[in-house]
């Protein structure tokens, strides 16, 4: 990918290597290993990723925490994945690649699912569970291949997907699910582009990764995209000029006038990675950001990448804060949850609807 000609869309610099990596002291998680963002769309795949990206600074341990199933709203769209899966691909046989920390495993076994999971992070006790990377050598094969957030971290990853394709004996169907890049153009989701994210995906490339896509469409609000295809039909794919991604102008208008967005220390719902993100930004920009909160128990007294801000309880934080405080939701697809948990009684400012209505003009 390296060779090819490449058109440059977006540019940062100094962004923390993983967002979702949580620290125990403010010194460590603002002394963070960091990288560069360079994200370019190759001229002869069409595929769109970070020139700039090192996978040698990248070592996924136990200190990563990206589990969003704390919350309701996540675990209902959990709910719809598994219906997903159960209906095109079945419950027999199952291997999910990157299962985390095992929740959604869980849900297909409540189900009936015959399942096995990979993932190096891994923290619990489950024995079906193996602490390494799916491939060949592991004796492992599937009818059917879960891979939910884990190809957008992988550096080549139409290879990852033929290296899966042979460890699985070159047949069987497989699910993918990755952030949608459309989602975040037509948002101009700034806080959305992580140097953890090595590729960004749109529907139409895994059309020409895979000739037989059984189903393809738009989850979690259009954030995500999912695809169901045939492992025996994945391809080199290769760049159409018709299918160019259409990357906003104004893109980085909203970043650019970020001091005149927010007029006082922001309030932040949300730890993860919008959280780190914007926090960076807002710091960069002098306009340092008082608070984080988020529900995650994991989460809650240890320190965000690159600001070493603290992630606090709803309940360490919502007490002192006087009716009407604006408090920037990081994402709207948990707007209503945090209403009721903070007793609608907020000035609630959800991230990618403000930014895109208002940021970019």
């Amino acid at each position: 990918m390296q060779n090819s000609p490449l058109r440059e869309l977006y540019s940062q610099s100094q962004f923390p290597v993983f967002q979702n990596r949580m620290y125990s002291n403010a010194s460590d998680a603002r002394c963070c290993p960091r990288g560069d963002i360079r994200l370019v769309e190759d001229q002869q795949t069409g595929l769109i990723y970070n020139a700039a990206f090192r996978p040698d600074v990248m070592d996924y341990d136990e200190h990563y925490q990206n589990e969003q199933a704390n919350s309701s709203h996540f675990r209902e769209h959990l709910e719809k994945v598994t219906t997903i899966v159960e209906r095109l691909i079945g419950l027999e046989d199952l291997v999910e690649i990157g299962c985390g920390k095992g929740f959604f495993m869980d849900m297909l076994t409540a189900r009936g699912a015959d399942i096995v999971g990979f993932d190096p992070t891994y923290t619990g006790n489950d024995p079906r569970v193996r602490r390494e990377y799916f491939g060949s050598g592991t004796g492992v094969r599937g009818r059917g291949l879960v891979l939910r957030h884990v190809l957008e971290h992988i550096p080549d990853p139409v290879d990852f997907i033929f290296q899966i394709k042979e460890a699985n004996g070159g047949q069987g169907k497989i699910y993918i699910e990755v952030p949608c890049f459309e989602w975040i153009c037509e948002r101009r989701a700034w806080f959305d582009i992580f140097y953890e994210h090595v590729n960004y995906f749109r529907i139409d490339d895994f059309d020409r990764i895979f000739g037989e896509v059984i189903e393809s469409g738009h989850i979690f609000g259009g954030q995500y995209i999912y695809v169901i295809a045939e492992l025996s039909s994945a391809r080199k794919p290769r760049f159409d000029s018709e299918r160019s991604v259409k990357f906003p102008s104004d893109f980085s208008n909203a970043l650019n006038n970020i001091r005149s967005e927010i007029k006082e220390a922001a309030i932040v719902w949300g730890g993860a990675s919008k959280g780190v993100i914007f926090s960076l930004m807002c710091e960069r920009a002098g306009l340092p950001v008082d608070s984080v909160i988020d529900i995650n128990p994991a989460k809650q007294g240890r320190f965000l990448a690159a600001t070493g801000l603290e992630v606090k309880s709803p309940g360490e934080v919502l007490p002192s804060l006087a009716d009407n405080t604006p408090i920037y939701v990081m994402n709207s697809n948990y707007l209503e949850e945090i209403k009721e948990l903070s007793g609608n009684r907020l000035n609630y400012i959800s991230l990618d609807r403000h930014w895109s209505q208002h940021g970019c003009g």
